[in-house]
């Protein structure tokens, strides 16, 4: 198979997948709020709005210009990526959001993925935009994805994160 025919079968999955999740996170959202959730980190959410569709539209442009093959390897993990993915929403339940929401009352989850990563979600994304763009030959895309994915996660979403689970823990004190 060449990576040209498998990079727009990618980016309309991904689409699909992206629109489902936003879907299932506002609904967990509203649940959220309705709970009283504070939300955290609102400066920097839009950034995701900007990173994932370009990473998606640079793995469809540059894997349709590839004159390669598809690279086996890349597409395995990416498809493993996807399952581990589920499970780490389904591990979270109603709490799976897109956003940084604390729901007073509510327990850190420690069970299924997060017994072995404390952020596995991300591990996921990162494996996920390493391996998509690898698979139909997009490395630059996969590079500039990691790096800015890498970026935007350790200098602002972990700390972010952090921080509002540090406030909620003290104002139970």
């Amino acid at each position: 198979m060449r990576a040209r025919t498998l990079a727009p079968i990618l980016f309309a999955f991904l689409t699909g997948q992206r629109l489902l999740e936003l879907r299932l996170a506002r609904a967990n959202e509203r649940w959220a709020r309705a709970r009283g959730a504070a939300e955290y980190g609102q400066e920097h959410y839009p950034l995701f709005f900007v990173l994932h569709p370009a990473w998606m539209l640079g793995l469809l442009l540059e894997g349709r210009a590839s004159r390669g093959r598809v690279h086996w390897l890349a597409l395995v993990l990416f498809v493993v990526a996807q399952p581990l993915r589920v499970w780490v929403i389904r591990t979270l339940g109603r709490y799976w959001n897109t956003k940084i929401l604390i729901v007073p009352g509510g327990e850190r989850v420690r069970r299924g993925p997060f017994r072995l990563l404390r952020h596995p979600n991300y591990a996921v994304v990162a494996l996920e935009m390493a391996a998509g763009p690898l698979a139909v030959g997009a490395w630059r895309t996969a590079l500039v994805g990691s790096v800015l994915n890498a970026a935007l996660l350790l200098l602002v979403r972990l700390p972010a994160e952090e921080r509002a689970l540090r406030a909620y823990h003290q104002g139970e004190r």
